[in-house]
């Protein structure tokens, strides 16, 4: 009866599936994807699933309930904050491609598929975080309505499942070194990241970067003749090779792209001046060599903050002096002013105004008043 209830949707056609089910948000560990996959019944953060992800079936853990979402989930979208993903939650960049497969025959002989060229371009936890609200707490969830495209998840993790999820993890080690052999030997110019063995199904897929265009056909084939199951290269960006082998940056936190977010959101150096922070590339770049992620977490409330007060570069009035704003600190609630003969003033925020009758910004009357005193 509770085998039968563990794969209670995989066997059951499309058509002849429930048309309403509990939808959820599940993080490949492996890839740090989320993606939205229904099943009839209700399931709590931190349970382990076997789910379709874009590679093929591997396991999943259960993050969130989704139904307050809708089933278009947008990646990205904060109100999965809460959920304890307890590690990464992030999907590929638009760069990651698939440039090469790797099979056997029905002969055994090695044969070569997909496009050979770069594009470029478990239980619910015991001792939950306290302060993850959705560790806390469970809220109800509600059953949805769902269409033919729903994706399901294929059935409930067992425990040999995670026992061979933890076997495969230790032979990816070697894997990584019979892979980076075979291209040293090939003198390919590219550099492995990572490889991984799907937990539903036989299949080793592994990721690396490439400045050139790269032939890897004949290292397909020797790791096809190695491994003797079917082998996926994967073409990633470098934010993704942070994203996929996490670390800790220079917060002491864990990688933004590894634990936190999974989408990897465009980043510019207008978002640091905005804030009033350092230009220096070195100061605000990852180990990715790209613009931390987190520059774009606070940037909206900067932008809606700053148009409460005089834009950087105008001019106010201060008793008889015209003076410069330099800078408006949203932190602080501060306004540092600049004048003639170099002379520096800060003053708060709140002693400015919008007169709509001049069109400018003013002091007010008290703090000209206290100013005027000193």
């Amino acid at each position: 009866m509770k085998k039968d209830r563990l794969r209670a949707c995989e066997s059951a056609p499309a058509q002849n599936r429930p048309s309403t089910a509990y939808i959820y948000l599940v993080k490949n560990p492996s890839s740090n994807e989320i993606s939205v996959c229904a099943w009839d019944s209700v399931l709590y953060p931190g349970t382990s699933v076997v789910s379709p992800t874009r590679y093929g079936l591997d396991l999943g853990v259960v993050v969130a309930s989704a139904d307050k979402i809708g089933r278009e989930y947008e990646k990205g979208n904060d109100q999965i904050q809460g959920a304890c993903l307890h590690g990464g939650c992030c999907s590929p960049a638009d760069d990651e491609d698939l440039v090469a497969i790797g099979d056997l025959d029905e002969q055994g002989e090695v044969i070569l598929t997909g496009d050979n060229s770069p594009v470029w371009s478990e239980e619910p936890d015991e001792d939950p975080c306290s302060s993850c609200p959705g560790c806390s707490a469970h809220p109800p969830v509600d059953m949805v309505s769902l269409n033919g495209d729903t994706v399901w998840i294929d059935r409930l993790a067992t425990p040999s499942d995670l026992t061979r999820y933890q076997e495969f993890s230790t032979k990816e080690d070697e894997a990584m070194r019979v892979c980076r052999e075979k291209i040293s030997m090939h003198k390919l110019d590219m550099k492995l990241v990572t490889a991984h063995f799907l937990l539903g199904e036989p299949k080793i897929i592994f990721f690396f970067t490439a400045d050139v265009r790269v032939d890897f056909r004949e290292l397909v084939k020797d790791l096809v003749s190695v491994f003797r199951i079917r082998i996926e290269l994967r073409q990633i960006g470098v934010r993704d090779e942070s994203r996929v082998l996490g670390g800790l940056a220079v917060c002491g936190r864990d990688y933004c792209c590894h634990s936190v977010t999974d989408k990897l959101n465009p980043v510019s150096i207008k978002m640091a001046k905005e804030q009033n922070l350092s230009l220096n590339s070195m100061k605000i770049s990852g180990p990715c060599g790209r613009l931390l992620c987190c520059l774009s977490y606070e940037f909206d409330f900067y932008v809606e903050e700053k148009q409460k007060y005089p834009a950087e570069g105008s001019r106010l009035k201060v008793g008889y002096d015209l003076m410069k704003v330099t800078e408006v600190n949203i932190l602080s609630k501060k306004i540092s002013l600049s004048g003639s003969e170099g002379r520096m003033l800060s003053i708060p925020c709140e002693a400015v105004f919008f007169s709509e009758e001049n069109s400018r910004w003013e002091i007010t009357d008290e703090y000209a008043s206290e100013f005027l005193s000193n």
